[in-house]
């Protein structure tokens, strides 16, 4: 995905960016707050499964994904970050993660098992009180 499809984004809202900026910081908006609509968004089940748990508090319940940049002091700045950000997760929500193959203990693996605690058993056993008959 290079860039987001217009359609997606929801709201594009400035806000006042807290932090150090001066008087600057007091009058100017120049903090992004970015709402995607994930679902305009088109992506595969799995990809949208994982969007969802990279994204965490970030992902609304309505399915909204709100990205907020105050990073840097001008408006352009924290739009491009806030957008890089939202690409950068998509990216990330694409990559597949690798499946996991099952192993088996072999029958030695297990016969060693049962051994060792065969004789940790025999340890535990001996340390009971010496009864003399």
């Amino acid at each position: 995905m290079a860039e987001i499809p217009e359609e997606a984004i929801v709201e594009e809202k400035f806000l006042a960016a807290s932090g150090p900026g001066g008087q600057n910081v007091n009058k100017v908006a120049t903090a992004v707050q970015l709402r995607i609509d994930v679902f305009k968004l088109g992506l595969p089940p799995h990809a949208y499964q994982r969007l969802k748990t990279l994204a965490g508090t970030k992902m609304t319940s309505a399915g909204e994904l709100v990205i907020t940049a105050r990073k840097f002091r001008t408006q352009e700045a924290n739009r491009a970050d806030a957008r890089e950000r939202v690409l950068e997760l998509l990216e990330k929500a694409h990559e597949r993660q690798a499946r996991r193959v099952k192993t088996k203990p072999s029958k030695a693996a297990k016969a060693r098992r049962v051994d060792a605690k065969k004789g940790r058993s025999e340890v535990k056993a001996g340390r009971g009180k010496v009864r003399l008959d």
